[in-house]
């Protein structure tokens, strides 16, 4: 069995809301309601448990206020769960979802602000994350690092992890933008970038919506020059990768979506579980694309 490290710093309490027609400035009474242990790479190892039992580990911050719920949560999915416990609450996300537009809204709360005094703390807390990865990393075979960096964490923190996870010799996917994947590209290119189209136009200097033609060179140009590989979801659209300059592209599943909340995760779960067990970018793309239809059919972020 191959082992994935799943490392979510934005770790999250998903609230599901379904209604039969949700209208804007009127009381809306639910159908449903869930919760789960959700963030980027928390929704990907629920993913990869599904694929296979056992063969995921998930690392994650918990505010002290709420983490005994995210606990809970985590267990009902039989999650494999390490975690750092830093002041404060894991912040909450609230999906809604109506039945009648047949339509996904997220509203993101971001994580409260933490008092000046709560620094050493937090301090101490990344040590431990990245001692805990230190650790780990000799018995698993790939990382997978997503979603944003929360302020309180070093901004170098992103990069560092790239750096430890390539200097043991393990793939590194990367789900995330913005400065922390630039500065890993300067230190430590990840094996694996996976971006949409619109992160990719912007981290690379595009304008979006590119040209297909030139999006398809752009990312063969990019993954020859950086040696790896970029894979890029375009939603409804076929999505297109690239490895150290060889162009692939796999094509969407058309399915009736209930909850699109999570599909990206859910296509990197099945894209790392099949290429570490593989290698074949083919067969990867088509386990991911496979994994984000039947994430869409699904009220739980993060289900196949």
């Amino acid at each position: 069995m191959k082992k994935i490290l799943c490392i979510c710093l934005s770790s999250t309490i998903q609230r599901t809301i379904t209604f039969s027609k949700l209208a804007l400035t009127q009381v809306n009474r639910s159908q449903k309601y869930r919760q789960d242990a959700s963030g980027k790479a928390v929704n990907s190892a629920r993913v990869l448990n599904q694929l296979e039992k056992g063969c995921v580990t998930t690392l994650c911050p918990l505010g002290s206020d709420n983490q005994d719920l995210f606990l809970n949560l985590a267990k009902k999915d039989d999650l494999e769960l390490a975690y750092v416990t830093i002041p404060g609450a894991t912040r909450e996300c609230w999906t809604l979802l109506d039945r009648t537009a047949e339509t996904t809204t997220e509203l993101v709360v971001g994580e409260p602000a933490l008092p000046p005094e709560s620094k050493g703390e937090i301090e101490k807390a990344e040590i431990k994350l990245l001692k805990y990865i230190t650790d780990i990393l000799p018995s698993v075979d790939a990382v997978l690092l997503a979603g944003s960096r929360p302020v309180i964490w070093s901004e170098d923190l992103y990069a560092t992890i790239a750096g430890i996870t390539k200097d043991n010799g393990k793939i590194f996917l990367a789900d995330y933008i913005g400065k922390d994947l630039e500065e890993s590209l300067k230190s430590a290119v990840p094996d694996i970038i996976k971006i949409n189209d619109e992160e990719f136009c912007r981290t690379f200097g595009l304008t979006y919506p590119a040209v297909e033609e030139e999006l398809k060179s752009e990312i063969t140009k990019k993954s020859a020059e950086y040696k790896n590989i970029f894979v890029i979801t375009r939603g409804c659209k076929s999505t297109f990768a690239a490895r150290k300059g060889e162009f692939f592209e796999c094509p969407a599943e058309n399915v009736k979506a209930v909850n699109t909340t999570a599909c990206g995760d859910s296509f990197n779960a099945g894209f790392i579980y099949e290429y570490v067990r593989s290698g074949d970018m083919t067969a990867a793309l088509q386990k991911g694309t496979w994994c984000a239809a039947r994430n869409a059919e699904l009220e739980v972020p993060g289900g196949v």
